[in-house]
């Protein structure tokens, strides 16, 4: 992932009947830099040419092709490339030298701007479809983020707020389907299966899904598991950026949740996806992970990998449901149950070590 500042003094479009003039400098600022991914963006650039900005790229990695997004933040609001006049190597590129994208600026801001320009160029890497249930794994890079809740509207199991380091694993794009666990299991156990194949499997337990894993590794030869909690919460926020929802802040444009849900679950993969490019961690369903749930676990528990308390009583859940207000598809949220309880709240997605 790259980003930048873009510093546009005096961005402004004088209109004349004659001529449309620019008057620009652009200074190149590199804000940050974040774990990259399996494809990896290397040698970013950014320069205005007349009136597009014009952002040069390679894409290197072992797969053929990733996912490459832009997102430009212009006087205070973010947006997405697909929402302004964009054009070039974006979506689904193969890897390579040489890639471009261009920006015609006075298409989407006739006046010109008065202020900077704020860029983020991300890949979601390497990915994989599993052949036995047709599931869609994304590699996520490792790395180490700020674990619990950094917006200070948490309960206190979400605190206190510390470092957590995971490695680099693979988890499922999205939630498993009630196709793909009929594909493996030979029934759907799901309360609205007139939702259709492609939504999110139900009213499965923990250890159905224990179950379900046992049999596809069987099948494929994979070592598929359930992510842990922290593994979980690093892929939820985008590679462990601070965001409220799995996605960014705004909670309708990536969530299914109570007033909004329609009172029923949704196909996989309708709202927006997060910067990895990962559906539905928050809302839908509430997803099962690996780790025993432990109330104080956040002050007790390693910085390396952790994986939860020895022991206990309920299984972690997270991403809330459908059914649940928007403090509770946050990706900081927090929840468990027993491991044998089954709910049409409950499904999971799987996750996997990276090869």
């Amino acid at each position: 992932m790259s980003s930048g500042a873009l510093a546009l003094p005096n961005l402004e479009v004088i209109m004349t009947k004659k001529k449309t003039c620019l008057p620009v400098v652009l200074i190149l600022t590199m804000l940050f830099a974040l774990p990259a991914f399996a494809a990896e963006l290397k040698n970013e650039k950014a320069r205005q040419k007349g009136n597009r900005l014009v952002i040069t790229y390679d894409l290197e990695g072992k797969e053929r092709e990733a996912e490459v997004n832009l997102t430009l933040t212009v006087e205070g609001k973010t947006y997405k490339a697909s929402e302004l006049h964009v054009e070039g190597d974006l979506g689904k590129v193969k890897t390579g030298r040489g890639k471009r994208i261009s920006w015609n600026i006075l298409q989407d801001f006739p006046r010109g701007l008065r202020a900077g320009v704020d860029w983020e160029l991300a890949t979601t890497g390497d990915a994989f479809t599993d052949s036995a249930t047709g599931m869609q794994m994304i590699f996520v890079k490792g790395g180490c983020y700020q674990m619990g809740d950094a917006f200070g509207d948490g309960a206190a199991d979400e605190k206190p707020v510390h470092e957590v380091c995971v490695n680099d694993f693979y988890i499922g794009k999205y939630e498993v389907t009630q196709g793909q666990w009929q594909r493996i299991m030979g029934n759907n156990p799901s309360y609205f299966k007139n939702c259709g194949d492609n939504c999110p499997v139900e009213q499965v337990s923990w250890n159905d899904a224990q179950d379900f894993i046992r049999r596809l590794n069987s099948r494929s030869g994979k070592q598929y598991r359930l992510p842990t909690e922290a593994e979980w919460e690093y892929a939820a926020g985008s590679g462990g950026k601070s965001e409220k929802y799995a996605g960014g802040n705004d909670v309708d444009a990536v969530a299914w949740y109570g007033s909004h849900s329609g009172g029923k679950t949704h196909p996989v993969g309708q709202k927006q996806p997060n910067g990895l490019g990962l559906y539905d961690m928050s809302g839908n369903v509430w997803e099962w992970c690996s780790d025993w749930y432990g109330e104080k676990y956040y002050s007790q528990g390693p910085r390396d990998n952790p994986d939860g308390p020895s022991s206990g009583s309920y299984r972690v859940l997270r991403g809330g449901s459908w059914y649940v207000r928007p403090r509770s598809v946050r990706a900081a949220r927090r929840s468990g149950n027993a491991p044998e309880y089954r709910s049409y709240y409950f499904g999971f997605r799987l996750a996997g070590p990276a090869q």
